[in-house]
């Protein structure tokens, strides 16, 4: 009984660590100009929540919650649907491909062969690169950087929504440093509660609504996106999507002690093959491709250990199923809190990058700077590739190279041809 009663406080408390992807991901989601509604896309959210967290403790058997990611929900929407043009529904079917392909290659060997492929600089830099992503996109939405026509970006008014937006970074980054579950939550209610004082926003009519089943889910078009010019988003969708996979579970795993005998995670094949149906899964339910959250860490924290801790973060997460009129009450300037700061967590991992050598250090900071200067993170990636096999060759270390990053090279080249070769 002891064990269960642990379980359920550390899936409570992973839960409310992550409790704000259920306000912030809709918001993305459904910016001005993709389509998408907020109701749908928050029941999007939560379904993938619920679903893929259950799935992750009944079948992976570990104490992971699995929810839409941060920065992907904002390539797909920023890069894929208003960069790109590709309508939602295509976007969506993107999303479904990527998981079809994160799935075989989580099920086969193939798995293990592109984690030792890829050399460890280029991962890091994609998740430094996404970070800065995160981050511009935050400092936007709360008015400290605005679009200029001489020098592309500049800095905004300091307003009141900007000080709004500081005051509730200052009360995030208080109660983080307290190891406090309700950081996050925190820092956007305040801001909302400031943006309701002012008249920014106002109280909906109602607090709670049935859930939206019929704007987005399995409105997906899987065959509208099955164009050569989409192949890119797909390919650079499952290489995120792997990468972020495996950084979780083998940081997740190392710190909470879930490893077997040789020192690799436990049940990671189990765990990649659920993070990939809440990548297909997500298309199906109208978000944008879900992962395992580097979140779950708080709850293992507080004793989870088995895939109990999941089923009861999933759980919590239902509720939240009928809360769409409330949550829409969020500000921009409230949920850039989030974006901010997690853009700056991610960032934190360039301090691991190897810089003694230009053919280490070139290809990452190609990666990290190319993600938010294309508002894309396929050509960040696909130019990572690209460089680091092109600068090996030219540095004489082509026995370096892993066999399989030549083709990953090679199919990178092509991608970038087939996307925007003008010739």
């Amino acid at each position: 009984m002891k064990d269960v009663r642990t379980e359920a406080i550390a899936g409570v408390t992973t839960f409310l660590t992550m409790a704000y992807i259920v306000v912030v991901n809709p918001a993305i989601l459904s910016t001005e100009g993709t389509g998408i509604t907020f109701s749908g896309a928050l029941t999007a959210t939560v379904l993938v929540c619920v679903t893929m967290t259950l799935m992750m403790g009944l079948y992976a058997k570990l104490p992971y919650a699995v929810a839409p990611g941060m920065g992907i929900n904002a390539f797909f929407t920023y890069t894929i649907i208003l960069g790109q043009g590709v309508p939602w529904q295509t976007a969506l079917g993107i999303v479904f491909w990527a998981g079809v392909l994160f799935l075989a290659v989580s099920a086969t060997p193939v798995r293990t062969a592109i984690a030792k492929a890829i050399p460890k600089n280029l991962r890091i830099g994609a998740a430094a690169g996404i970070g800065v992503f995160l981050t511009f996109i935050g400092l936007k939405n709360s008015g400290f950087v605005v679009a200029d026509k001489a020098t592309l970006v500049r800095f905004g008014e300091f307003g009141w929504q900007s000080i709004a937006t500081l005051a509730g970074i200052v009360l995030t980054v208080f109660l983080l440093k307290r190891k406090s579950s309700f950081a996050f939550l925190a820092g956007i209610a305040i801001v909302t509660i400031i943006a309701l004082a002012a008249g920014w926003t106002k109280m909906p009519d109602r607090i709670v609504a049935a859930p939206d089943f019929s704007s987005v889910l399995f409105k997906l078009d899987i065959v509208g996106a099955l164009k050569l010019s989409l192949v890119p988003a797909i390919i650079s969708i499952m290489f995120t999507d792997l990468f972020d996979s495996i950084s979780t579970f083998i940081g997740v795993a190392h710190a909470a002690d879930l490893v077997d005998d040789e020192g690799h995670p436990t049940n990671l094949k189990e765990g990649l093959i659920v993070d990939s149906f809440a990548t297909f899964g997500a298309g199906l339910f109208g978000s944008s491709s879900g992962t395992a959250y580097i979140e779950s860490v708080a709850g293992i924290e507080m004793g989870g250990r088995t895939g109990l801790t999941a089923v009861f973060t999933a759980l919590c997460f239902i509720p939240c199923l009928f809360i769409a009129p409330l949550a829409g009450v969020v500000p921009a300037s409230a949920t850039a809190v989030v974006l901010i700061l997690v853009g700056a967590f991610m960032f934190r991992s360039v301090r691991e990058l190897e810089f003694e050598h230009l053919e280490d250090s070139v290809p990452a900071f190609l990666t990290v700077i190319l993600i938010p200067l294309t508002f894309s993170i396929t050509q960040g990636i696909l130019w990572g590739f690209i460089s680091h096999v092109a600068l090996y060759l030219i540095a004489g270390r082509a026995r370096e190279v892993h066999p399989l990053m030549y083709a990953i090279g090679l199919l990178s080249a092509g991608l970038v041809w087939l996307e925007h070769g003008k010739f």
